[in-house]
């Protein structure tokens, strides 16, 4: 079943008297449960692109439908309510809250959501535990590793169980034995059913998804499965089955 599609989407950004094609016809469609990976050289699109799946920056043309809905039309909190319902993000830059504890930087998309301080932090402890942070939900983020962070970061955007999770260079700031640790659970996210989107500039990351998206001058060249298919197992400690 489809997740995710769109057709003919085009972003164009007004710059003074000059139009920037970011996007040109895209059509594109996402089965629940896929992972892709999404690359590109610098000034692709990628960026763009994922930042219409996100819902965070609306197609200037075209048709953007996620889990069946028209994202057209829609006003900023009805897109918002749409990003906490389907959508979870991960970012390189892991993007906690400094101040608040890997368990609060959890609850947040959940107090968006308006559930009780008591339900949120039961469900938050839950996925710190899915991701091997069980033991460190009450440290700040200066007292984690990256990778650590990385974890926290993306137990917040399952914690409201979405149907896809977009991630934007996830590994790019990590060491390269962390990284494949990231990388093994996002494989394993995927595995329980969740759609995972990876943009990425490295052919190791791109590799271990089901499929790779080449965009180039804001339009998808290639298409294509990863054969053979990507490793989905999960690191020891991590989410599994």
């Amino acid at each position: 079943m489809n997740l995710v599609e769109l057709k003919g989407v085009g972003r164009r950004y007004d710059m003074g008297d000059v139009a920037v094609h970011a996007l040109k016809d895209v059509n594109l469609v996402i089965e629940r449960g896929e992972s892709v990976a999404i690359m590109g050289p610098s000034g692709s699109g990628k960026s763009t692109l994922l930042g219409i799946l996100g819902c965070l920056d609306p197609p200037t043309t075209g048709i953007y439908r996620l889990a069946g809905e028209d994202t057209g039309g829609k006003r900023p909190a009805q897109l918002a309510d749409l990003r906490c319902r389907r959508i979870g993000f991960v970012f390189q830059s892991f993007n906690l809250l400094v101040r608040l504890t890997a368990v609060e930087n959890v609850e947040l998309p959940l107090a968006y959501a308006g559930m009780a301080p008591s339900e949120r932090r039961k469900q938050a402890l839950s996925v710190l535990g899915l991701v091997g942070l069980a033991d460190r939900v009450s440290h700040f983020p200066n007292q984690l590793s990256g990778g650590q962070q990385q974890r926290v970061a993306i137990a917040r955007s399952l914690v409201n169980n979405p149907d896809m999770l977009l991630a934007d260079e996830p590994t790019g700031a990590l060491d390269t034995a962390t990284g494949r640790e990231i990388l093994a659970m996002l494989n394993a996210v995927n595995k329980r059913g969740t759609a995972v989107v990876v943009v990425t500039h490295d052919p190791t990351v791109a590799a271990n998804m089901r499929r790779t998206i080449a965009l180039a001058d804001g339009v998808i060249r290639s298409d294509r499965p990863n054969l053979p298919p990507a490793p989905s197992g999960a690191v020891a400690g991590t989410i599994g089955p």
